[in-house]
């Protein structure tokens, strides 16, 4: 990998994230009123997209909201280019990935999707963006109780629809993170490019045909997993699996992701995690088994999410991580990303590196790589805690299989496995090791632990439920 590539400047990347957080800054205070400085913010957000087909109308909308005069159409052209602007950020960060790896863009265009079911409930969405408006207005630092209570009726109308439920869920964890943080004037810190982003999409979302599913096909071949991400909050846990895609047909190689998520007590975490997941995905079983999957007719979108089914897979023929990340990764193609989603926050583009050396971070302890003389940052914070792999086993590593991540303006690297020598023989540890059971004396003693507070729990709401 060409690692020297990430570190060079990328044309108007400053500039449209400087116009982002003036808009951004302008959402704070709220734009029923708003102050000189607020305007300013909405001035340049128009003056980032001049010159293109939003231009006209984002321009109205920021004369409009700077007079104190913005409506619900300013409001959602306000939110089109915030998140025009995080696309052509997103866009230019990923050339600059394939550039650095040497892999070609997108095998698809992902498109606005497909329609799937019935067609949004106007009046619920309506009613979503007439409550995501009054956010807007009363800004963060106006928010209470009663202005955030609003959503819960239209989370409640809208959860019974499938066809709603992405847009309720969304509303639904936003208000519960802003009733938390009430009242806003009291707020010492204020997560402001977080709302931003929640709430641009959220009202974008309202919008017919914006949260559409996209587009469905089959996938028939040989699925070789590269690691897992282990995503977890204090009610749900969630592992993504990133693996090559290579098709039957002989067609080419692409970069494809399963995931499987479950609802969960917040009292459940370490390798507790796997026993909630391991029921509802069998690949789990397989990356833990360093196995590949042969998958026949597997449901895949355009964006390169298997719509995992059990009885489309089946074990395949050992496949070491490493070696399909040396031999196959370089040749897999991303695939393509939907609107909505082109943000630098969702880059997360698998990279093998090898050959560097390990130092700790200036301040805050954390390890830095250093290869062809680029140092790049390990996002240490992201490896689970539901496997054997640790920074200290990071730390001593001679190869690094990871997820390469844009944050806070610079590259990350977020690990998923790696190779280390121990008594002179290479040995390699994986994030998701534990994903299907391990015979590790620390994976089982963290089973037993995690067994138990689970058995505790179920005889628990048991007995809650016989009452």
């Amino acid at each position: 990998m060409r690692a020297d590539l990430l570190f060079d400047d990328v044309d108007g990347l400053d500039e449209a994230l400087a116009a982002v957080d003036g808009f951004d800054a302008a959402l704070v205070g709220g734009l029923l009123r708003p102050q000189p400085g607020q305007a300013g913010g909405l001035t340049g957000l128009a003056d980032a997209v001049a010159g293109t087909p939003l231009a006209s109308r984002v321009a109205e909308a920021a004369d409009k909201t700077a007079a104190g005069a913005g409506d619900e159409g300013h409001f959602v052209a306000l939110a089109a280019a915030r998140t025009a602007l995080f696309g052509s950020v997103h866009d230019a960060l990923v050339a600059r990935v394939e550039e650095a790896t040497g892999r070609s863009g997108a095998a698809a265009d992902a498109g606005g999707g497909s329609v799937t079911g019935e067609e949004h409930a106007g009046n619920l969405c309506a009613a979503a963006r007439s409550w995501l408006c009054d956010l807007a207005r009363a800004g963060w630092q106006g928010i209470d109780h009663d202005l955030v209570g609003g959503a819960a009726s239209v989370v409640s109308a809208m959860l019974p629809d499938p066809a709603l439920r992405r847009l309720a869920t969304l509303l639904d964890g936003f208000a519960a993170e802003l009733a938390a943080s009430c009242p806003g004037a009291s707020l010492e810190r204020v997560p402001v490019r977080r709302w931003a982003d929640l709430w641009s999409r959220a009202l974008l979302l309202t919008l017919p045909g914006a949260g559409s599913a996209p587009a469905v096909g089959e996938a028939s071949g040989r699925l070789l997993p590269l690691g897992v991400d282990v995503q977890e909050h204090a009610t749900a846990v969630q592992a993504q699996v990133h693996a090559v895609f290579e098709p039957s047909d002989g067609g080419a190689s692409r970069l494809v992701r399963a995931s499987v998520s479950a609802p969960k007590p917040d009292t459940v975490v370490g390798a507790g995690l796997w026993q909630l997941l391991r029921p509802h995905m069998s690949l789990l079983g397989a990356v833990s088994e360093g196995r590949s999957v042969e998958l026949d007719a597997m449901p895949v979108t355009s964006e390169g999410d298997l719509v995992w089914d059990d009885a489309h897979a089946r074990a395949g023929e050992p496949a070491d991580a490493f070696v399909t990340a040396r031999v196959a990764l370089p040749a897999a193609a991303a695939s393509a990303v939907s609107p909505l989603d082109r943000h630098p926050a969702r880059i997360a583009a698998p990279v093998l590196l090898e050959g560097y050396g390990v130092e700790e971070a200036e301040g805050d302890g954390g390890l830095v790589f250093e290869v062809a003389g680029c140092r790049i940052g390990v996002d240490a914070g992201r490896v689970p805690a539901a496997g054997p792999l640790t920074p200290e086993v990071v730390a001593s590593s001679g190869a690094c299989l990871g997820l390469l991540r844009w944050d806070a303006g610079a590259f990350l690297l977020q690990p998923l496995a790696v190779e280390r020598t121990v008594r002179k023989k290479t040995v390699a540890v994986h994030a998701g090791a534990w994903a299907g059971g391990t015979t590790d004396k620390a994976g089982v003693r963290a089973e037993k632990a995690a067994t138990d507070a689970v058995k505790v729990l179920r005889e628990r709401a048991g007995k809650l439920l016989r009452k």
